[in-house]
């Protein structure tokens, strides 16, 4: 009923308020021709609409970036990297985090991309800067994403390397390089979403949205500060269309307070 989507524009799954205005009342407008096609009298979306004053939706958050020492920030509070060889693979699940948020961070994969990265997309001869490509394809991934390559820099080529070198040794089948389990299987996007907001809060950066979506906005943004043409952005995000970079220019980058002290990796 129409108090039902107005609950639903209103709070997220987590209680917190996370649609911008444009999206809930764009949603409300779907919805709304949803119920016509389904001849609902009342229909319950004109409903909420006409009872909400679009004034009070949620205000539109402006992107938010890390700034160069965030990324810092967040990049020092990783999951533990490797382990000696006594403890065998014991903890592999953080070895296997620390490197795909790493990818993300540093490439600006998109969370399904991360999770569907197969082993055949990822580069192996790096280039004169120690980078490599990510040849990243859509199936299974993400339904807006395009074909693209996007490279990882050196500082990620390390880290990528040591958990598939691991993964190896695992003998984990299948060709995802993330896998959920040693059977192969994929990860859920909330596992994702809860390591990332952990590492978050281990570097002491308390944002809105600490997940996978303010890593690629932060990639992005520093593309963009090192002089990438908007055109060769679209390409390396994977966009079809130039002017969906556009937002990435007024982005409000965040940086904490200098006297806040992150909690130390683990």
């Amino acid at each position: 009923n129409a108090a039902d989507l107005r609950r639903f524009i209103e709070l997220s799954h987590d209680g917190q308020r996370d649609l911008n205005s444009k999206i809930a009342y764009r949603y409300l407008r779907l919805l709304e021709r949803c119920f016509d096609y389904l001849d609902r009298t009342p229909n319950p979306a004109r409903q909420a609409i006409a009872a909400t004053d679009r004034a009070h939706l949620a205000e539109d958050a402006p992107m938010l970036a890390l700034g160069p020492d965030d990324l810092g920030r967040f990049l020092a509070a990783l999951p533990a990297g490797r382990t000696d060889d006594t403890e065998g693979h014991a903890g592999w699940k953080r070895r296997r985090d620390r490197a795909m948020q790493v990818v993300m961070a540093l490439a600006g994969l998109r969370v399904a991309e991360a999770i569907g990265l197969l082993l055949d997309e990822v580069g192996r001869q790096p280039d004169i800067d120690g980078a490599i490509d990510l040849n990243i394809t859509p199936e299974a991934k993400h339904r807006t994403s395009y074909e693209h390559t996007v490279k990882l820099p050196r500082a990620g080529v390390a880290e990528l390397a040591a958990w598939l070198k691991e993964r190896e040794a695992m003998d984990i089948p299948g060709d995802l390089v993330f896998p959920a389990n040693p059977e192969g299987e994929p990860l859920h996007k909330a596992t994702v979403y809860r390591q990332t907001r952990a590492t978050f809060e281990r570097a002491g950066i308390a944002v809105a949205r600490a997940g996978g979506r303010t890593l690629r906005n932060s990639f992005a943004v520093q593309q963009l500060d090192q002089g990438m043409p908007r055109g060769e952005l679209t390409t390396a995000l994977g966009l079809a269309l130039e002017r969906s970079t556009e937002a990435y220019r007024y982005a409000r980058r965040h940086e904490a307070p200098e006297d806040d002290d992150a909690t130390e990796p683990p």
